[in-house]
């Protein structure tokens, strides 16, 4: 018997499992190391090395041939791998050194090396203390950083010596290496430690979470355990006091490690953020206002500011910058004709600097520096990301054909990821920078899913063009009415409309249970551009929501068989949220709805993306309430009740279970029927094969019934 697809999607961490992923190119170009399960079932990743000249494989680590206990794993794991929506078990983070000829990662607190490049060698266990997080080597390969208890530790390979860097020594709510809660969840900055190129410094952050207010996640389900106590830094309340050190190590008698510690300084009350750090010939920093309206790039070495940006809705934190060229030049990015290009400059004239891309070319990432190369994804067209690289002959393309494309690169080499609309898997291939042909793959154990190939059709909506797709059931045909089911995310800078089939296995199945699905990116999504973004600031309901009709209405448009008397809709996190508002504001458009693990009250959301939006709760209340769907409930009256299912994990530490209690109570308080699915144990993401197949299907019965349909099983 076949496989459903929400139990083949539930067991293969949707579809992740088996995909090759984190890749390393060597620095001499020889060999690129990646991250890879032995197949697409098996939770358990290993470490890889493949040959870039020939594509030979060898696997370098595999953690049940170590023998490693995969749920021993320490609660701060727990809540990185929760921050960076990390499914998978076994070897799920690494780091090289320069070289790349010596791989280090964590398995259940302990910390293991392997040498690359060396066929016949074998991961051997580093003796540190344990627990041990986020262990990196020098980038000499002759010793290696990680965290525990909240101290900064170094291992010396040669000798074994382990000793302390910086430690909290007793300060509680004090560490040392690590990053705080909305460094980790909204600036893509996961890390709190950072190499010299020599080897003989570290940049540390030294994070002081005793402002934070306590929040307390229970267990409702097992009443005999206590809440866990969290940190949490809602909107408008206190954050973590982040400062920076720079450590200089030095060797003492005995083959011990010591160091000097000095503050790097810089306005921490008009900048509290740090929000990325670089290490090329200088240690960059940058820092950002609370309001984040204003970002500054500076030298920690010397403290010189090298560039001020200033918006009046807010900057953005762009991944892969600052950078440094080989020569010295820094790489960063700035806004010119409402387009974010690639800047390029020696620090001395980095403030004046002006973007190298053309207008439209949207700069997303910096992916990599080569030498004297930038490797870069942008976007000419939203629903496509395509590879760039400019180096000393100007700008190129790598890869800008149709689909949602990554690459990193070093030595020469270039590792090239695509996703398109033609198949469901990632392809990877390798091969040398300006090389005719010789390119090798990597491959993808992923297996096809049980399911209709997707074949979105795509519009543009409304005068904007809001991207929307559209999916049919595959055995649709035209002429016959269906209803109607909204799909979205909708919130900033994340995007769902993409020219990936991949993207789309939900919302086939989806529709092959009897719907019309339309996926739509409106006003504040990503890929378009700084005044797209920006749209939304001071209010994330009423543009967000507008979009979604509008593009509903040019779907029904462009294809007559959309029955727009049976609408629902269905999203999680902010496309919960968006479904909530969708139901309550415009029940003339929607039928139903399915609310899952939604923000209703963005006053208990976190500060830095939060305030982004929506500024500060003490003085900019008036964007909070025209946000709040608790708000609406007790200050209007409600002209219809349409069917509501809401949905939430017990143990979300990231938006806390007590949006939804709160909805729940303001609905029953204005006499509105609704649903609530409470999922005990289940954080912001699923990860249970039974909850999160059962959570599917039974979101089907319930659209269903709310709409009038004839049960599954008829």
């Amino acid at each position: 018997m076949t496989e459903s697809f929400p139990r083949q999607q539930a067991r293969t961490r949707g579809f992740r499992l088996g995909v090759p992923r984190a890749f390393r190119v060597s620095a001499d170009g020889e060999r690129v190391t990646f991250l890879r399960s032995r197949a697409g079932d098996d939770p358990v990743t290993c470490l890889w090395e493949a040959d870039t000249g020939t594509g030979a494989e060898r696997l370098a680590a595999d953690p049940r041939a170590m023998g490693a206990d995969e749920e021993n794993l320490p609660p701060e794991e727990r809540a990185r791998r929760e921050r960076v929506r990390e499914t998978a078990a076994g070897i799920v983070a690494y780091a090289t050194d320069r070289a790349g000829a010596l791989a280090v990662f964590p398995l259940s607190g302990q910390v293991y090396a392997v040498t690359l490049g060396q066929p016949g060698a074998t991961p051997r266990l580093i003796a540190t203390r344990t627990p041990a997080l986020d262990p990196r080597p020098d980038p000499s390969g002759t010793k290696i950083a990680y965290v525990h208890e909240g101290a900064l530790r170094v291992v010396d390979l040669v000798s074994g010596h382990d000793s302390v860097i910086a430690g909290p020594d007793g300060q509680d709510g004090v560490t040392f290496g690590l990053a705080e809660f909305v460094a980790a969840e909204e600036m893509g900055r996961s890390r709190g430690y950072w190499w010299s190129p020599d080897g003989g410094q570290l940049l540390i952050a030294r994070v002081d979470e005793s402002p934070v207010r306590h929040w307390y996640i229970a267990d409702p389900a097992n009443p005999d355990k206590a809440p866990v106590d969290w940190r949490y830094p809602a909107a408008g309340t206190p954050n973590a006091e982040v400062t920076l050190l720079l450590a200089t190590i030095a060797k003492e008698p005995g083959d011990g490690t010591s160091a000097t510690l000095d503050e790097i300084g810089w306005d921490r009350a008009a900048f509290p953020y740090l929000t990325a750090v670089s290490w090329g010939q200088a240690p960059l920093i940058v820092v950002c206002s609370r309001d984040q309206k204003v970002t500054r790039l500076i030298n920690a070495a010397t403290g010189e500011l090298l560039r001020e940006d200033t918006d009046p809705s807010w900057t953005d934190v762009v991944d892969g910058v600052p950078a440094q060229l080989d020569n010295g030049d820094v790489v960063w990015t700035g806004v010119s004709e409402d387009t974010r290009g690639l800047v390029i400059a020696p620090a001395a004239a980095l403030q004046d600097a002006k973007p190298l891309t053309p207008a439209g070319l949207q700069v997303l990432a910096v992916l990599d520096i080569d030498g004297d190369h930038v490797l870069f994804a942008g976007a000419t067209e939203p629903t496509e990301i395509g590879v760039w690289r400019y180096g000393p002959g100007g700008l190129a393309e790598v890869a800008t054909e149709p689909g949602v494309h990554w690459a990193t690169a070093a030595g020469g080499v270039t590792v090239l990821a695509r996703r398109d609309l033609a198949s469901n898997d990632l392809t990877v291939t390798v091969g040398r920078h300006g090389a005719a042909g010789g390119r090798h793959s990597i491959a993808s154990f992923a297996p096809e899913p049980n399911l209709p190939h997707p074949a979105p059709k795509f519009l543009q909506a409304g005068p904007a063009g809001i991207r929307t797709a559209v999916l049919f059931p595959s055995w649709h045909q035209p002429g016959t009415r269906l209803p109607v089911l909204m799909d979205p995310y909708g919130g900033p800078h994340h995007q769902r409309v993409m020219k990936s089939a991949g993207a789309y296995l939900t919302s086939q199945w989806l529709a092959e249970q009897g719907f019309a699905v339309v996926v739509a990116d409106g006003r504040g999504t990503g890929g378009r551009g700084p005044a797209w973004d920006r749209a939304v600031a001071g209010d994330l309901a009423t543009g967000p929501l507008e979009d979604q009709v509008t593009a509903l209405q040019a779907a029904a448009e462009a294809f007559g068989d959309l029955d727009t008397e049976r609408v629902a809709i269905r999203g999680w996190s902010f496309g919960g949220f968006l479904s909530a508002l969708a139901v309550l504001r415009r029940p003339d458009v929607f039928h139903a709805g399915i609310v899952g693990a939604p923000v209703t009250e963005w006053r208990l959301y976190d500060t830095f993306y939060t305030e982004r939006y929506l500024g500060d709760p003490a003085s900019d209340g008036a964007a909070y309430e025209q946000s709040s769907i608790t708000g609406d409930l007790e200050r209007s009256r409600l002209t219809a009740h349409r069917p509501l299912l809401i949905i939430h994990g017990l143990a979300d530490d990231n938006v806390f279970v007590a949006h939804s209690l709160r909805l729940s109570s303001a609905l029953l308080a204005a006499g509105y029927p609704h649903s609530v699915l409470p999922l005990s144990g289940v954080t912001h993401m699923p990860t249970d094969e039974v909850v999160a197949e059962n959570m599917l299907t039974f979101q089907v019965d319930f659209l269903k019934q709310a709409l009038g349909l004839p049960p599954t099983s008829a």
